[in-house]
């Protein structure tokens, strides 16, 4: 990575590279479309879905997802922007800054 775009980085570049490797090491993100794939499906009425992403091809993915569910009438998106965490939060816990928490609700008609 060149000097210039690594100086403006927060994230140090093997930082990087290790999250690269834990993703497609666990299959992380064949594992949370498995997830959403049978999660709506198992939801009772009322019940809702919470996810926390700490890296954007998880929100990416979960954004997507919640949005589908949504049009097709499953459930209704509890927040429209993600949760993210207080300047004072990130200050006490410095691994809570790239989290995004998202919340939708089961509809009582959803079939």
């Amino acid at each position: 990575m060149p000097a210039g775009w690594r100086r403006g980085q927060k994230i140090h570049p093997a930082t990087r590279t290790f999250l690269a490797l834990r993703i497609a090491v666990n299959d992380e993100l064949a594992s949370l479309n498995k997830f959403f794939d049978k999660v709506f499906r198992y939801l009772n009425p009322g019940g809702r879905v919470v996810v926390i992403a700490f890296h954007s091809g998880e929100d990416r993915i979960v954004k997507a997802r919640f949005r589908e569910a949504a049009e097709r009438g499953l459930v209704r998106l509890v927040t429209a922007k993600p949760i993210t965490p207080t300047p004072e939060e990130v200050a006490r816990n410095p691994r809570s800054r790239s989290a995004k928490m998202r919340v939708c609700r089961r509809l009582p008609a959803a079939g």
